[in-house]
């Protein structure tokens, strides 16, 4: 396989790119992080730029009401995509909402943040995405790859937009980005070299309304793909093997389940890799430092990424046994009294948190709720059964997963704020025991993101210390 870095010369498209953004009329709905760093750059590239959010002008935080004072006007309302030439919107912002129909009315092109700041980057881009372990999958793939001498920068829906770093970021460099359904709703050009899809299991139906609209967003990452690209799909998940043939990129499979005849997979106990014929020895499992069975999915899937870029065995071995757990993917955060306390608040859907379950042998008390997306709550409940000695229900959805729970035998607690499910948790839980906070549901009925939930349970579980 030829490396990545021998096979493509340094691109032009950036500089190409911003030239056509001077004196556009352009409109950024959404004035978040990414909406925020997407004005910015589209100001520096010479746009005519308009800012609007669903808060009113007058309730945005500091560093959006900033945007004033760098050339940026913050309109109220709809009005605000009139005569736009050109429209990005932040993630959160659905493409078929009333929002955007002023400008879905005049043809109006509407792309996200991740199109503009891959646009105006010219580094190759390593893109990440699935239903579960993108995160941890997108943080390990940089660390393996912060092992070779070229500059690495690891972002996208993992913290630092894209945009952010469009104009100071080399173009011999490597982008490693976790990119999600929604960013992808919003891709034109959008290529990346590496394209890599974890599994997929339903998720954000509530956008996304059925499972194969779901997947048909997933799918989208491979758009823009050549011959000259590469897919690394999941051998071992069924709708993960199945875009295989909606790529027109060369495969890389990984296993966890069967030796494959190309591909990264587990064989005797070590993560190995058949590429040209022979396999390498590339890692024994002890070595790797993430609970769970999903996490070794995790490396096998950084390690045929890295291996693209033509990265030593060697060096592979060396960042995957100093990797540890990123923030808020069952992170350890406290031991109280012989009882374990985790933070797996990024496990926002039932898939992600079964696999958080599965991690563990110690008995479980579950702390699980929020917004829950139009999921279905049983194979939660059926795979607690095995696991869970006590839940403690919150938020919108918390009710529903009660009622899974409890039709599973599982004793059910219910709080109306995460510091009453801690503590309620706390007085169910004995030596031994760990107390897993992997709510199954997204954060936004009481929090303003999932790392924010993380945030408040780890101090919580600190003063509660």
């Amino acid at each position: 396989m030829t490396p990545l870095a021998q096979e493509v010369d340094v691109a032009t498209r950036g500089r190409a790119y911003l030239a056509t953004l001077a004196g556009r009329r352009v409109t950024v709905v959404g004035l978040a992080k990414s909406g925020i760093a997407a004005a910015r750059l589209l100001v520096a590239a010479g746009a005519d730029v308009c800012g609007t959010d669903a808060r009113a002008v007058a309730s945005l935080g500091p560093e959006a009401l900033a945007l004033q004072g760098e050339g940026v006007r913050l309109v109220d309302g709809r009005a605000a995509v009139d005569g736009a030439d050109l429209v990005v919107v932040s993630p959160g912002v659905p493409i078929d909402g009333e929002q955007l129909a002023p400008a879905r009315a005049r043809f109006v092109p509407v792309i996200g943040e991740l199109e503009l700041g891959w646009s105006a980057m010219e580094a190759e881009t390593i893109a990440i995405t699935g239903t579960n372990g993108k995160t941890t999958t997108t943080a390990l793939t940089g660390a393996l790859l912060a092992e070779q001498p070229r500059a690495v920068f690891v972002g996208g829906n993992i913290g630092t937009p894209l945009a952010e770093r469009a104009l100071d970021f080399p173009a011999a460099g490597l982008v490693v980005a976790e990119v999600s359904s929604f960013q992808l709703e919003t891709i034109a050009a959008f290529q990346p070299r590496v394209a890599a899809v974890l599994n997929i299991t339903p998720d954000h139906l509530d956008r996304h309304h059925t499972f194969a609209g779901y997947v048909d967003a997933k799918a989208r990452i491979f758009m823009n793909q050549t011959a000259h690209d590469c897919a690394v799909l999941n051998a071992d998940d069924e709708a993960t093997r199945a875009l295989a043939d909606r790529t027109r990129a060369r495969v890389l499979w990984f296993s966890r389940q069967r030796v494959l005849d190309h591909g990264v997979f587990v064989q005797d106990g070590w993560v190995v890799a058949r590429l040209n014929g022979h396999v390498d020895r590339i890692c024994p499992l002890p070595e790797i430092q993430l609970r769970g069975a999903h996490n070794v999915e995790n490396v096998l899937a950084a390690t045929a990424c890295a291996l693209w870029t033509g990265i030593g065995i060697d060096a592979i071995r060396r960042a995957i046994g100093r990797f540890r757990a990123v923030a808020h993917r069952i992170e350890f955060v406290r031991d109280i009294a012989g009882v374990q306390f985790y933070n797996d608040s990024k496990g926002t859907n039932v898939a992600s948190t079964i696999k958080a379950l599965e991690s563990f042998s110690e008995r479980v008390v579950l702390i699980a709720g929020g917004k829950g997306k139009g999921q279905d709550f049983t194979p939660l409940a059926d795979a607690a059964r095995r696991r869970v000695g006590h839940a403690v229900v919150i938020g919108e959805d918390g009710g529903r997963i009660a009622a899974a729970l409890a039709s599973r035998g599982i004793g059910v607690t219910t709080a109306d704020t995460l510091a009453g499910a801690i503590e309620s948790a706390r007085a169910a839980a004995r030596a031994g025991d760990v107390v897993l906070l992997s709510p199954a549901c997204a954060s936004f009925d009481m929090f303003n993101n999932y790392e924010h939930r993380g945030e408040v349970f780890k101090k919580l579980v600190e003063e509660l210390a």
